[in-house]
């Protein structure tokens, strides 16, 4: 495995591995490795010919009182991880190298955005826009991978692609998770004794959401109260949002009627987790379709 510092060797590499017909997998992440992050390496392996994993903590996407500073960093820890799951370019570039001048053109989004994280951290997929594209150009992957956890991200990447004529096929990959269901996070090391108790309540929300829509719950309103009910009654920490929209499009409708996504945040003293599942009507409508023809 070799760690890149610089856009120019990142290039000179990547000019190598596509002169060589290399089919390139990419997983760009903030850091901090983690099971969930592995699973995305995991998943790029199937596939591509190279694996390319960025380590990359943007500025742009943090607000004033976010945690830019105090994000877990460690280096040696995720270069070790990276090595073991095989990982062959780990691009490493300081933020002065990323935005070696302030920028004289920024990117705005217009469609899935107003809802779900971007309420509460207005800017944030701005930034998230302008780092993706500036390593989508870097790299040139064929294949990208992101964490169905951070779904509202994911569902931009894909506008991102989509509108940009980015010559990428997105990958999303199921949350990786704790045996109690918990997602994994580099931000759960924040959590007290008590919340760490208290967390795995976003996964069963959730759950419980699927179990409501299965049993022939369609108002949304009434699915978003039920939920909100479930979270005040187990947790200590103070909800964020609790939202049912479609997917990818992230509209609010009234009554659901194809494939949705519930979207939960909670704010625990030191930490804001999120967490989502996404369920396609159509496919609880073909199982019960099945059972009743097998009966």
């Amino acid at each position: 495995m070799k760690v890149i510092r610089t856009i120019k060797e990142m290039k000179q590499i990547v000019k190598y591995l596509k002169k060589n017909n290399q089919d390139i997998g990419f997983v760009p992440t903030m850091g901090s490795l983690h099971a969930g992050h592995l699973a995305l390496v995991k998943e790029a392996k199937k596939e591509s010919d190279s694996i390319i994993l960025s380590i990359f903590v943007n500025p742009l996407q943090f607000g004033e009182n976010e945690d830019f500073d105090s994000y877990p960093r460690d280096e040696q820890k995720d270069f070790k991880l990276a090595d073991e799951q095989g990982v062959d370019y780990v691009f490493v570039p300081f933020v002065e190298e990323m935005y070696p001048n302030a920028l004289g053109i920024t990117m705005s989004i217009n469609k899935r955005i107003g809802v779900l994280c971007d309420r509460s951290r207005p800017g944030h997929f701005q930034g998230v826009l302008i780092v993706l594209s500036k390593l989508f150009h870097i790299i040139q992957p064929d294949f990208t991978y992101f964490g169905m956890k951070d779904a509202q991200q994911i569902a931009i990447v894909d506008l991102l692609i989509d509108e940009l004529n980015f010559p990428i096929q997105l990958r999303m990959v199921p949350t990786v998770r704790e045996e109690n269901g918990l997602a994994k996070s580099s931000r759960n090391i924040r959590l007290s004794s008590v919340e760490k108790e208290e967390a795995p309540f976003l996964y069963q929300a959730l759950k419980h959401g699927e179990k409501l829509i299965i049993e022939g719950q369609r108002s949304t309103n009434k699915l978003i109260s039920e939920l909100t009910l479930f979270l005040q009654n187990n947790l200590s920490g103070k909800i964020d949002y609790v939202e049912v929209l479609t997917f990818p499009d992230l509209e609010e409708k009234t009554q659901i009627e194809s494939r949705v996504i519930i979207g939960l945040a909670v704010q625990f003293e030191k930490v804001r987790l999120i967490d989502n599942l996404i369920i396609d009507l159509n496919e609880i409508e073909k199982r019960r379709d099945d059972v009743s023809n097998n009966a």
